[in-house]
């Protein structure tokens, strides 16, 4: 990650809202953006969401951070944009 991109990963395990999600990121995001998807079926992936405090997926981890709205609920566009993805550094 440069100083003028926002690493934005996603933690999906395949299935239907997972996919809404990666969706849902990349069309918010924008040219600052860095999106990374990670499968959760790899142990890496799981090992990193671990590491996050990833209770359940679809998550998303902005910056190393766990978005407000992957802590506990699912991921919603307003709590997406309020950690920076999609606005320009």
């Amino acid at each position: 990650m440069t100083a003028n991109k926002r690493k934005v990963e996603v933690f999906s395990a395949g299935c239907g809202v997972c996919d809404e999600t990666v969706v849902l990121v990349r069309t918010l995001a924008c040219g600052s953006c860095d999106v990374v998807v990670h499968d959760m079926h790899q142990p890496e992936a799981a090992a990193k969401a671990k590491r996050y405090g990833v209770h359940s997926v679809p998550a998303v981890v902005v910056n190393g951070k766990l978005a407000e709205c992957c802590a506990g609920r699912g991921p919603e566009e307003h709590a997406l944009r309020a950690a920076g993805i999609g606005v320009q550094l």
